[in-house]
């Protein structure tokens, strides 16, 4: 299973929403992580994408690839969304992206060490929605990551 099936996976059984709005995970890299969903269980009375849905995947990209890049420095972590900001520049009438990267990606080796020294960090991550081959839409969000207490986790 490549890391596209397994974060999918992941999405769908840890926040049962995005299965239930069809998000599908479209690309990762240690940049981005790129998520579709499409139309049909987003939409809203104007036959757009609710911008509730559209948040959401803006924030479930971000997330994801905080998650993925601290599992891959070793130090998988609880990662929750502190705030947010989202800006609808456009109304989506098809399947939408959202792609997720660093807002900058020099703090990423500080964001790491004091996560390990104070087993919290805060991460500013950004995500662009685009339908139809056009920019619709951005999240820019503060994550927080706990590290894990391994001698509390269940044997």
């Amino acid at each position: 299973m490549d890391s596209k099936q397994r974060l999918e996976e992941y999405l769908h059984r840890q926040i049962p929403l995005s299965a239930a709005m069809g998000v599908s995970v479209s690309f990762v890299s240690d940049q981005s992580v790129v998520l579709s969903a499409p139309l049909g269980p987003n939409i809203n009375h104007k036959q757009t994408v609710f911008g509730g849905s559209a948040s959401a995947v803006a924030i479930l990209a971000a997330w994801s690839l905080v998650h993925l890049r601290l599992e891959q420095a070793g130090r998988p972590s609880e990662i929750v969304i502190q705030a947010n900001h989202m800006a609808y520049d456009k109304p989506m009438v098809e399947v939408f992206t959202a792609t997720s990267r660093l807002v900058d990606e020099t703090v990423w080796p500080a964001f790491v060490k004091t996560l390990a020294r104070k087993k919290r960090a805060r991460l500013d991550v950004q995500s662009v929605l685009a339908s139809e081959g056009l920019i619709c839409g951005r999240m820019t969000g503060s994550f927080v990551a706990f590290l894990r207490d391994r001698t509390q986790e269940p044997s």
